[in-house]
């Protein structure tokens, strides 16, 4: 307890944050399709929210150093209640578009501060179990923000407002917290031919992983309520893939540190292919049907930037872990701003299994390139790999949570490595450790 009490007040600043970020997250497609939003416009909402989220891991290192990580959070905060709060005053996608993508500039803004916080305040002993803590308060928070639209009418003010009320509560446990500030927050340079050169497979599949996984979960609740499913089912419809996605680390962790990590992938997006074409194939409109695939699919779609995330690190420099999973992060980011575009235009086009027409089509790209890859490249020995960690849902994670998430062994090395790395692998190294 004497350990974890100075970090309490971070925590529970997160998990209003998270809350307020579920409720606002399902809200808007869910209002959206009752106000007769075409699936396209909600298809843009995931666009700019992506196009912000990207934004703000970008921009914010600059605004901490300038005025602060309080006065920083107060600002995300502020303009994420403002956000939400406006989307209930303009009942237009025109205007939600750019106002999603501020909540996203801001969410991601919010989550780096908080987890530079949490980085720093944590000893090098505990950083595993308060990454797991914040893990599990993090999807506990949006999973509940997500299931509480089942407790009242979707089409008032009500769950405005209630978004509203908890981006300002997140603003009170970080303002009247004691803990010093941290040290700077990482700053990210994309490499991409670095990328590349590390892993083809890391970088392309993290691509199309974006694609999938954005579009699924900015498309769902619209697609659940097109095939007539109630609200309740609804939100289940969109959290319970997030629930199953964690659960499914476990299993898949354990196969792909004893395996080609790239057989891991392939195996996920064949499954979740499936799950695709029974979708398209079905139709279905049982809400026992609906659930369980939705719930097979999360497992394998939210399994998978897990897996390319351990398979880039088992190829990394020594000393550039953390860089590489920041750069991944952002290009898993452009993925984002395509896939829910790309999934509004083909459910305008063909209904509702345009979602999965689009996820489909991604997979089967990813499939084909990993076993081209497969056969080109040899695997990493078992006892070169680095071991698999279970990581949050790429859309909440931010370049922070890679150095969180890091050992403090393993920010020693990136602080300390040669400067003569190979020329694919050059960064800036992060500076909130420097």
């Amino acid at each position: 307890m004497r350990q974890f009490l100075p970090i309490s007040a971070l925590l529970l600043g997160s998990a209003f944050l998270l809350f307020a970020g579920g409720v606002n997250g399902l809200i808007l497609p869910v209002r959206g399709t009752a106000e007769g939003f075409s699936s396209f416009s909600l298809g843009l909402l995931g666009t700019g929210w992506a196009i912000g989220y990207v934004s703000g891991c970008l921009a914010t290192p600059g605004l901490v150093s300038r005025v602060g990580h309080i006065r920083s959070f107060g600002v995300m905060a502020a303009l994420a209640a403002i956000s939400i709060l406006a989307s209930l005053l303009m009942l237009s996608p025109w205007a939600w578009v750019p106002l999603r993508a501020i909540s996203g500039f801001c969410f991601a803004g919010a989550a780096m501060i908080v987890e530079s916080w949490l980085s720093e305040r944590a000893a090098p002993s505990e950083r595993g179990r308060v990454f797991g803590i914040y893990t599990m308060v993090n999807l506990f928070s949006s999973t509940a923000g997500q299931m509480v639209l089942t407790l009242g009418d979707t089409r008032g003010f009500f769950f405005f407002v209630l978004g509203a009320i908890f981006y300002c509560m997140a603003l009170v446990p970080t303002a009247i917290s004691s803990s010093a500030s941290p040290k700077p927050l990482v700053n990210v340079k994309i490499d991409l031919r670095g990328l590349w050169r590390n892993s083809p497979v890391a970088l392309f599949g993290v691509f199309l992983v974006g694609i999938s996984n954005s579009a699924f979960g900015t498309l769902s609740a619209v697609y659940a309520e097109r095939v007539g499913l109630g609200l309740t089912s609804i939100a289940l419809f969109a959290s319970l893939p997030v629930l199953a996605g964690a659960v499914a680390q476990v299993p898949v962790g354990y196969l792909s540190d004893r395996t080609d990590r790239r057989w891991v992938l392939v195996g996920l997006a064949v499954a979740a292919a499936g799950t695709e074409l029974a979708f398209i194939l079905l139709q279905p409109d049982n809400q026992a049907i609906n659930l369980a695939l939705s719930a097979a699919f999360g497992a394998a779609i939210f399994s998978m930037y897990p897996v390319i995330l351990a398979h880039a690190n088992d190829h990394a420099a020594e000393g550039t872990a953390i860089q590489v999973s920041g750069g991944l992060l952002m290009v898993f980011g452009f993925g984002g701003i395509a896939g829910p575009l790309v999934a509004g235009v083909g459910m305008s086009q063909i209904g509702p299994s345009g979602l999965f027409a689009t996820s489909i089509a991604s997979h089967i790209v990813l499939i084909l390139f990993a076993v081209y890859r497969i056969r080109t490249r040899s695997a990493v020995p078992t006892e070169a790999k680095q071991s698999f960690s279970a990581t949050p849902m790429a859309k909440n994670a931010t370049p922070e949570t890679a150095v969180l998430a890091a050992s403090d062994a393993e920010i020693r090395e990136e602080l300390n490595a040669t400067p003569e790395p190979p020329a694919d692998t050059q960064e800036n190294l992060p500076e909130n450790h420097a």
